[in-house]
């Protein structure tokens, strides 16, 4: 390996917006790529323009992960190929329906890619990474993860779950050598939102992030050490005081007995 390279990156929903700018950039910081997605034509347009460009060596594989056999086959890449030091989940569907108006089915769906296929992926790079003493892996969740009064119910769940299995993930793994990072975007201007149901052109352009901007902001948290990256956030202080008071909460939070205001209503 030249000093440039940084082993082969792994990135989920490869083909277009968000996960195509990771593939981009990864590649331009010295990384080869295996790009994972279910446009196979998108996929090899864009592998062939990256290689093209930086010259590193971009491999494809389609695969729908909302479909169960297509995840095992990329957690068999995770688990064999011992070139992979850093996974991007990007791969995930949302909805901006509320609960009365969507359909059930389609949240199970949703579950399935944002949540399983997620957890199932990570299964299969932990293993390799702790072996080999590093890696690296970066979920995207969203803001709803923290404000899921924004959008649908299910989707907020779902990156809930993101931001708190990333959580344990720091947790469990850290003297392991693993670089975990959780990123947390607003509205970005991908076609997500059409396939959410609402066109972007119907949100506030004041809100609004070009996909660009938030990979390039999100990696840039990442060089800069940290766990949850919010690219909208102006003040990195407001996300310490919100991790303080939940971690203020721990010791209050499982006890032998009630707090005093529910055993004086008893009494």
């Amino acid at each position: 390996m030249t000093t440039l390279d940084k082993g082969f990156a792994l990135v989920t929903g490869a083909s277009s917006g968000i996960g195509a700018i990771y593939a981009n950039r990864l590649a331009r910081r010295g990384h080869d790529l295996i790009l994972v997605a279910r446009n196979v034509e998108r996929l090899r347009k864009l592998a062939a323009e990256i290689a093209g460009e930086t010259g590193r060596t971009v491999e494809v594989v389609a695969a729908d992960l909302g479909k169960r056999q297509d995840v095992a086959r990329i957690e068999a890449v995770l688990r064999s190929d011992t070139r992979i030091t850093t996974l991007v989940n990007n791969a995930g569907v949302g909805s901006t329906a509320p609960l009365l108006q969507a359909d059930v089915d389609k949240m199970s769906d949703m579950i399935a890619l944002n949540v399983d296929a997620l957890t199932r992926l990570t299964y299969a790079a932990v293993p390799g990474f702790v072996a080999r003493g590093g890696g690296t892996i970066i979920n995207i969740a969203s803001i709803v993860a923290i404000a899921p009064e924004r959008l649908n119910g299910v989707y907020g769940g779902s990156k809930a779950f993101v931001l708190a299995f990333s959580q344990s993930l720091r947790h469990e793994f850290a003297d392991k050598g693993l670089r975990i990072q959780v990123v947390l975007p607003g509205a970005t201007a991908t076609e997500f939102w059409s396939i959410a149901g609402t066109p972007v052109e119907h949100l506030p352009g004041e809100i609004v992030m070009s996909a660009t901007a938030m990979v390039d902001a999100a990696l840039a948290g990442l060089d800069q050490g940290e766990f949850a990256t919010i690219p909208a956030l102006p003040e990195l202080s407001d996300w310490d005081a919100f991790e303080a008071a939940r971690q203020a909460l721990m010791p209050g939070l499982s006890r032998a007995e009630p707090a005093a205001r529910y055993r004086l209503q008893l009494a």
